[in-house]
């Protein structure tokens, strides 16, 4: 990702959620879609949307909307949608499997070709469709493969070892849900995902709507 998409973080993380939206639209039929719709099926300011959405390139026409197809299009080029990527997927446990089996990752032209476990009555199965490798030789499997992408799902204690071994093996960027800041070179790109940090934003939105309800009962 380019450093001008770096800066614009915030945007980017809402520019996935505005796509679905537009596709809802556009298998309704509709050419054309306002930011005042997309701000309202999330609550937010349209305002805020025509900023997100200027990053793509594409303008909206007064009286009309965004056009639809053109918008799409952008949206998946500005995130890098429109060009098929290959991943391996490293700890198949329950989060593992799980992610094995979202099929939304398809839409956005990431496949999971292989995946990796030490435990030996994983190794040799098919797990949605992907075949379980042995994670004890993942660096030989990872070479023959020339995968740069992994998704790493294994136990926080296993972490750091296991980048150590993907960036051995050329990986180029990791898709981090471990929860572990990872020490890796600076030309690894690593995306933290962590489940705990989502999980308290969402009970602190649930505590303030209680309290809102209760201010307006009192």
């Amino acid at each position: 990702m380019t450093n001008e998409k770096v800066s614009a973080a915030p945007s980017v993380r809402r520019l996935p959620g505005y796509l679905n939206i537009i596709r809802a639209f556009q298998e309704e039929g509709g050419e054309y879609i306002s930011s005042a719709a997309i701000a309202k099926e999330l609550d937010m300011d349209a305002i805020q949307v025509r900023k997100d959405l200027a990053i793509t390139g594409v303008l909206g026409r007064p009286q009309r909307g965004y056009p639809v197809e053109e918008l799409l299009t952008a949206i998946e080029r500005f995130l890098g949608w429109d060009t098929a990527r290959d991943a391996v997927l490293v700890g198949v446990g329950n989060l593992g499997s799980a992610l094995l089996g979202y099929r939304e990752f398809n839409l956005h032209g990431l496949t999971i070709i292989a995946a990796f476990d030490t435990d030996h009555r994983k190794i040799g199965t098919v797990i949605h469709g992907v075949k379980i490798m042995n994670g004890r030789t993942m660096d030989i499997q990872l070479s023959r493969l020339g995968i740069k992408m992994a998704i790493l799902t294994v136990p926080a204690g296993e972490a750091q070892e296991t980048a150590n071994v993907l960036v051995q093996a050329e990986i180029e960027g990791i898709w981090n849900f471990t929860g572990v800041k990872l020490a890796v070179p600076v030309h690894v790109t690593v995306q933290n995902e962590d489940l705990s940090s989502g999980f308290a934003m969402l009970c602190i939105k649930m505590h303030n709507k209680r309290g809102i309800r209760g201010i307006n009962g009192g």
